[in-house]
């Protein structure tokens, strides 16, 4: 009997971790309009596993905390971060970098990766997120040792606003104004 009880929690184990591997496959699907994300402060997060909760718990802890395995964390449209299981990629503690391409017809990946990925505005991802205090799990805001980003947050929330994949939001002038001095920017670089 107890052979046949360790064959079976065998089988169960082996049958979970198959699970666990297709259940945080990225491709192109993962990644959805924001807006159906979780808003946390001035960012959005989900998680593939459907632990959005725990999830959430820790984007709002005043204290930090790991980041649990599938957690999606997106400032905006265009990038995003992915935690996969533990011992995925120490450096990273695990987290998995990506520039996307996103239109009104979904979204493709245009680069992923761990220390390699590098935005369009010419930043390395890995480089600004590992300056991240260790308690943040490489999650940088205001207060986490981060170098600020060349945005602001009034530019940060345009950019939300015009994610393609979800639908048309109506943008104040205050909006309007931010895009046209995100676009000043862009074209100075």
């Amino acid at each position: 009997m107890h052979n046949r009880f360790s064959l079976m929690l065998t089988a169960f184990m082996a049958t979970a971790v198959i699970q666990s591997a297709a259940a945080t496959e990225i491709t192109s699907e993962t990644f959805r309009c924001l807006n159906d994300m979780t808003p946390v402060r001035h960012f959005y997060v989900d998680n593939l596993l459907g632990n959005v909760a725990e999830t959430v718990a820790v984007a709002n802890s005043a204290d930090g905390g790991t980041y649990p395995e599938g957690a999606v964390v997106q400032l905006v449209p265009a990038e995003a971060m992915v935690k996969r299981e533990a011992g995925f990629n120490p450096a990273t503690n695990d987290w998995e970098f990506f520039e996307l391409n996103v239109s009104a017809e979904g979204t493709t990946i245009g680069k992923r990766g761990f220390a390699e990925v590098v935005n369009r505005f010419g930043g390395n991802c890995f480089a600004c997120h590992v300056q991240a205090e260790p308690q943040w799990d490489l999650i940088c805001d205001n207060n986490h040792g981060c170098d600020p980003i060349p945005l602001s947050r009034g530019m940060i929330s345009a950019i939300q606003k015009t994610d393609p994949r979800c639908e048309p939001t109506e943008l104040s002038d205050e909006d309007k104004a931010n895009l046209k001095a995100l676009q000043a920017a862009m074209a100075a670089n």
